[in-house]
């Protein structure tokens, strides 16, 4: 197996070739995947839910990513593996089928191999929950792999899978991409197949995704999973860098009015100049004009909203009503607040939601891209988002850091975080741009020449297997 080693720092469309042309087989592929999960997995807790001997009996399908091991989030179901949605109160639940979403996962060839760590319900920005566990940062074992993607970005910054699936409701790709240096695209509302049956106010503003550590396999899987009635323009597959001069709009305010930490300024800074030498008119704006408070009150609303319809959903199947002890104290209390306002408040949050998206886009009706930090703080230690501390001080907090990714979803516009600035502690910190709905092409574009002009392919965590495998 030693001659598989060097599989982890291959990206899954290079694994895919070695396939392709005979190098190498689809067993050999997920062989070297489990020993590099059976390696790593128990020091970081990334994949709760493994079942190699399904995936050792699947035969992929010849599609572009062929025999290629990936992980699905746990809060999307995947036929036959567990469906936790990342609480003790579906700790049982098996997808029984699968989606349009995991359909096209298999048709691309990829190997499912198990479920990645979420918080509970997606709905936390770090993936510590009461049923898993924590889940570590391979740059530092006390940082937050953040969330609610915080198992999938940490399997891929160890190099435990190259790429993975990840879903996105308020930036829950971009910021556990941004934490673990990784690249996180987030599409355009209703770019890709449906991946649930959720019809909520919260559904309704998750993407799905994945994490990974090359741009063309984010392009790739996109271009596999894109709708064809999706009424927008379509993607394909983006294989190039733009050739043409951007417009890009910046500004370093969060939603809630603050500025980022000093290190967040710095790899902004960066940014902007690396923008600025690649040719792009970069022109520092004001931000949109929103009311952060409220804009984060009814995303929080809709989210309370979503639990208490699966609390009740739960309750009705089982004939007997969920208990508090069942969730996490976060979770609850979202539920509870929903409750207590009732559900004539879901029309407030939709105007607060309507309003916001159409001044944010008219805001930046003139630029091709908005470029900001992806957080406004550097990684955080583990605790500081827990699901057991008071649901206000976590709101709190949420807003000092989480304070430019949201409003994407709330437009629809697609978006993402790219690798560009590791800090003194090297620590990773993730640069956000964002484009209007229907422009994947032009940010890929984009991300490509971001990559070529600052790579990261050879920056690899501490608890990496490639840092495991060359010591």
């Amino acid at each position: 197996m030693a001659r598989l080693g060097g599989l982890a720092r291959l990206d899954g469309v290079a694994q895919a070739e070695l396939v392709a042309r005979g190098e190498l087989s689809a067993a050999e592929l997920l062989e070297a995947c489990a020993e590099r999960i059976d390696a790593l997995n128990p020091l970081l807790n990334a994949i709760p839910a493994l079942d190699l001997e399904r995936a050792r009996a699947v035969r992929p399908a010849a599609g572009p990513f062929s025999g290629v091991p990936f992980l699905v989030k746990d809060v999307t179901p995947y036929p036959g593996l567990r469906w936790s949605i990342g609480s003790r109160l579906f700790a049982a639940n098996v997808a029984p089928q699968g989606t349009p979403y995991s359909t096209r996962l298999d048709e691309a060839g990829l190997v499912t191999v198990g479920k990645s760590a979420t918080s509970e319900f997606g709905l936390l920005g770090s993936t510590e929950t009461l049923l898993d566990g924590v889940t570590h940062n391979p740059w530092d074992l006390s940082v937050s792999a953040s969330g609610s993607s915080g198992g999938s970005a940490a399997a891929v910054a160890a190099g435990l899978v190259p790429l993975a699936h990840a879903s996105d409701g308020g930036g829950s790709v971009r910021i556990p991409a941004s934490v673990c240096g990784l690249f996180g695209f987030k599409p355009s509302r209703g770019r890709c197949v449906p991946a649930s049956l959720d019809t909520s106010d919260f559904g309704a503003l998750v993407s799905e995704h994945c994490i990974s550590r090359s741009v063309r396999d984010s392009a790739l899987l996109l271009s596999l999973t894109e709708a064809r009635d999706a009424g927008l323009p379509p993607v394909g597959y983006v294989r190039e860098p733009i050739s043409r001069r951007l417009r890009i709009g910046t500004w370093t305010r969060t939603m809630v009015g603050e500025e980022p930490e000093p290190a967040v300024r710095r790899a902004y800074d960066e940014a902007v100049a690396l923008c600025v030498s690649l040719g792009h008119d970069v022109e520092p704006v004001a931000p949109s004009a929103l009311d952060g408070p409220a804009l984060g009150d009814a995303f929080f609303l809709v989210a309370g909203a979503a639990v208490a319809g699966a609390v009740g959903m739960m309750g009705q199947l089982r004939g007997r009503p969920v208990e508090r002890r069942e969730l996490e104290p976060f979770s609850w209390a979202l539920a509870e607040e929903f409750q207590r306002r009732g559900p004539g408040a879901l029309a407030g949050a939709r105007a607060q939601f309507a309003a916001s998206a159409e001044r944010y886009l008219a805001a930046v009706a003139r630029y091709d891209v908005v470029l900001t930090p992806t957080l406004a703080t550097v990684p955080w230690r583990l605790g500081h988002l827990s699901p057991v501390l008071p649901r206000e001080e976590l709101l709190r907090r949420t807003a000092h850091a989480v304070g430019y990714t949201p409003i994407h979803n709330i437009a629809g516009c697609p978006a993402m975080s790219v690798p560009l600035h590791w800090s003194d502690e090297g620590l990773p910190i993730g640069i956000h741009f964002a484009a209007a709905p229907g422009a994947e092409t032009l940010l890929l574009g984009l991300a490509y020449q971001l990559e070529a002009a600052r790579p990261w392919h050879h920056r690899w965590a501490p608890y990496s297997y490639p840092r495991l495998f060359d010591a």
